[in-house]
């Protein structure tokens, strides 16, 4: 039998904390053991019930969601998803609380009171089980607590000493095509900061987020960044040092124009699980530049990104997958390595050096 996985509410809302503990509870693996109306409250449940996981508000009166999640972080760490509001200030209060730490976040817009409630449930649930999967070693990962780099599959090269830089091929790579989902708000502050300005490559995101979360993501690692980082717009051009990312609620594809690749943004395909998706955006660039690309695969769930770096493969591109004790939910990364379509596995903190020598492999 599966292990219970206990959960905290806290959401100053009572309509809120019913409708998460009944989509919560449908699943017998899942018990909502406390429920608590603000933060100071809230902590005082997780020390005394000790759950798996929080949902935690971060607009709520007295003492707030980003003060209670810096004391959670602090005193008591464990895995905590934000309810978060889709407005651009909720946004961007959001972010704040995944740099904090938090490890993914909800839209409370996407709750009991919508239409796609089976659907919303169904993510819910399956976050949950997600995050708590193997929790203790992976987040403690997360806080910088271990530098343990494990070995991996057979089939897959490893990665146990500091000489992996010397195994780099000496390619002409033409651009980065990075796809990323739970936890990638917190994985790309720490890669995409540590680019410099003359970076050669040009670079393209997708992360699985709503409309506004994309935005207020691009201009936070704009300026803590080097190079230049933007939410793509239709017909951009794909330049050195600057990093575009896909929209939220659309899809970004490239094309060949002159000597030039340019973006598209569009909600079509509109049956595809996510949208933005990976697996459309890496087939693009495959096809778009004239010579190989990397792809990255990071910390996420599903299997988004797997048909991507397959035709990366095919076109004789090369692919960093982040490692498993790193990631917050082994997914993406996972059924890359699953698929023997890896070149190299490392820690989350060894991607920004490894893209940095393979992009100036040709200069």
């Amino acid at each position: 039998m599966n292990k219970t996985i206990k959960i905290v509410i806290i959401d100053d809302s009572a309509f809120m904390r019913r409708a998460l503990s009944m989509m919560l509870q449908s699943d017998p693996d899942i018990q909502v053991v406390a429920t608590a109306r603000d933060g100071r409250d809230g902590i005082e449940k997780i020390q005394r019930f000790k759950p798996d996981l929080v949902t935690l508000d971060l607009e709520m009166p007295g003492m707030d969601g980003l003060t209670a999640l810096g004391t959670i972080m602090k005193d008591m760490p464990l895995p905590v998803l934000v309810v978060s509001s889709l407005t651009t200030e909720g946004s961007q209060t959001t972010l704040d609380a995944l740099n904090l730490g938090a490890v993914d976040f909800i839209p409370k817009e996407l709750s009991y009171v919508s239409l796609d409630i089976v659907k919303i449930k169904e993510e819910l649930i399956s976050k949950v089980k997600q995050i708590t999967k193997n929790r203790s070693r992976q987040f403690r990962r997360l806080n910088g607590s271990s530098t343990k780099i494990p070995l991996h599959q057979e089939s897959q090269r490893r990665i146990v000493d500091n000489n992996w830089n010397l195994r780099l091929p000496k390619t002409e790579f033409k651009a980065v095509v990075i796809g990323i989902s739970t936890g990638g708000p917190f994985a790309l502050l720490q890669t995409i900061p540590q680019l410099p300005s003359d970076f050669p490559l040009g670079i393209i995101i997708v992360q699985h987020m709503p409309p506004r979360f994309t935005k207020s993501l691009a201009d936070r690692l704009n300026n803590l960044s080097q190079v230049r980082v933007r939410e793509a717009e239709d017909g951009d051009t794909i330049e050195p040092g600057l990093v575009l990312i896909a929209p939220g609620g659309q899809h970004l594809t490239l094309s060949q124009e002159n000597t030039c690749v340019k973006t598209r943004v569009s909600v079509d395909p509109l049956n595809t699980m996510y949208r933005p998706s990976v697996d459309i955006a890496m087939e693009s660039a495959a096809q778009s530049f004239q010579g190989p690309i990397i792809g990255v695969i990071m910390t996420g769930m599903g299997k988004d990104g797997l048909q991507g770096l397959k035709m990366i493969k095919q076109r004789n591109g090369y692919v960093i997958a982040q490692d498993k004790e790193s990631c917050v939910v082994y997914g993406m990364p996972k059924v890359a390595v699953d698929n023997r379509l890896t070149d190299i596995i490392l820690p989350l903190g060894e991607i920004p050096r490894a893209l940095i020598q393979l992009a100036r492999m040709n200069t």
